[in-house]
């Protein structure tokens, strides 16, 4: 009996530890669907009620702001960056954010403005709307609902940059910068009020798109063919060498505006900027032409990061700009699973999207 008692011991013990072993494979395993889930608000969004709209003549409807935007002075760079950040919300009961979110804003300052914005600040001056965004979630489903947070979210952008071209912008050259969500946004701004605007074209030194999917068919402005090229269209999307199949399931997943304003998928090819070149081609860039990356999470608004030159290659293929994997350690994903879901917190060419921006503004205004 004695000698029973401590294997009876031992099995349970071995029975406790298999099924430890067993429900932490499960969850490594379905981690990401059970986070999804956690994120759906679950309510129709026809019945949903969002947040109260922010009124761009306050300055807190803004992220980011000049001094005196409507007064800009001769220590101001010519021209102004309108920035629609990628998501900073999660989501969970709420399709979309509210206006002041602690947890966003806190993320939009950390991470995105100085990895996004920040290669800008040296171009012109920053104009960063707050706007209610969809969460996470909607990036990571095709529903109709999600569709519906995504078109909501524009509402709010429009307003915002309307009010910054009535306020503020005239007579000055611009820019439009969007970042994933941000960028899908931006891109009905440029086809909806941009392009049909003779004067607001002859002002745009250029738009970027990054980590967005754009149609090569009908784009809303003519893309980048060249560097210094004013007036033009940069967008693309990039996956890492070696990432297996992402750029077919990212192509496969994309959305994009029709004519009428609807999110559709992709049908065709999409645009590809390669941002080494400056231009929207097939050539391929050597990693000695790269400029420099840079990783400036954290770092204080405005302050300038360390560049890490010579990190990648890229070529864009398949309407997809492949990327080599960089060298350095502080170029890796990182955080948790929704943070890594999110845009990074380093931008891969971070120097030559400053240096491009430049050259497209430096263009204009000679022009």
């Amino acid at each position: 009996m004695a000698q029973a008692q401590p294997r009876t011991r031992r099995w349970l013990g071995l029975g406790l530890l298999l099924a430890v072993a067993v429900l932490g494979s499960g969850l490594v395993i379905f981690r990401g669907d059970l986070i999804r889930y956690a994120l759906d608000p679950k309510t129709p969004f026809q019945t949903y009620r969002p947040p109260a709209a922010p009124v761009y003549a306050r300055r807190e409807a803004w992220a980011l702001m000049p001094t005196t935007p409507g007064a800009p002075t001769a220590a101001d760079p010519v021209a102004d960056v309108f920035f629609v950040s990628p998501t900073t919300f999660e989501g969970g009961k709420d399709w979309n954010d509210l206006i002041g979110n602690a947890r966003s804003d806190r993320i939009f300052r950390r991470v995105m403005a100085p990895n996004y914005a920040g290669p800008f600040v040296r171009v012109g001056r920053i104009f960063a709307p707050r706007y209610r965004q969809a969460g996470l979630y909607s990036l990571l489903t095709l529903s109709e609902d999600a569709r519906d947070a995504r078109k909501f979210a524009y509402g709010d952008i429009r307003q915002a940059f309307g009010y910054w071209r009535d306020h503020h912008g005239a007579p000055r050259p611009f820019l439009i910068v969007g970042v994933e969500q941000g960028g899908t946004l931006a891109a009905r701004l440029l086809a909806e009020e941009v392009a049909p605007d003779a004067a607001l074209r002859a002002r745009l030194a250029g738009a970027y798109l990054i980590e967005t999917v754009v149609a090569a068919a009908n784009p809303p402005l003519a893309p980048c063919a060249r560097p210094g090229q004013p007036g033009c269209l940069a967008a693309w999307i990039s996956v890492a060498q070696g990432e297996i199949g992402r750029d077919r399931l990212l192509l496969d997943r994309a959305l994009v505006w029709d004519a009428e304003g609807e999110l559709q998928n992709l049908k065709g090819p999409a645009l590809c900027f390669n941002p080494i070149l400056g231009a929207t081609t097939g050539e391929p860039a050597p990693a000695r032409l790269h400029q420099g990356a840079a990783n400036a999470t954290g770092l204080e608004w405005g302050a300038r990061p360390a560049f890490l030159a010579r990190q990648v290659a890229a070529r864009c293929q398949g309407g997809v700009l492949r990327v080599t994997v960089p060298r350095s350690a502080l170029l890796k994903p990182s955080g948790s699973w929704t943070e890594q879901r999110m845009s990074p917190g380093f931008n891969l060419f971070y120097a030559d999207l400053e240096s491009d921006a430049q050259a497209r503004v430096a263009a204009l205004t000679r022009r």
